[in-house]
């Protein structure tokens, strides 16, 4: 990946709250066929010290649109990056993918795990 993550600094560290982002044209590609896959990641995360800044959020989701990769792993990926990049306290990251073939998915991963 390219573009790199940002951050900014949580204006209120000392309270939990809740911040829901969705970022409803995410396209990737199938590593099998070569077609694009089309969804919505929806990231909900309680911050800690740093918030994610969403204009390098956004080139960083760019940056999947040619990248050859499973839903399983791009979910998962998201979440590793984004926990990397921000540390937040709570982070659930749902990929919501389109239909193809009769079959939609949607893939769940959370931080910190159980």
């Amino acid at each position: 990946m390219a573009a790199s993550l940002e951050t900014f600094p949580n204006p209120r560290p000392d309270r939990d709250y809740e911040i829901d982002i969705r970022c409803p044209e995410f396209t990737s590609m199938c590593p099998k066929t070569g077609l694009p896959d089309f969804g919505e990641i929806r990231i909900q995360y309680t911050p800690g010290d740093t918030c994610i800044e969403l204009k390098s959020l956004k080139y960083y989701m760019l940056d999947y649109r040619n990248q050859g990769i499973f839903y399983e792993a791009a979910t998962n990926k998201i979440l590793d990056d984004l926990v990397a990049a921000c540390a937040p306290r709570r982070m659930t990251i749902t990929g919501s993918f389109t239909a193809r073939g009769g079959i939609s998915t949607s893939v769940v991963v959370v931080h910190p795990g159980t």
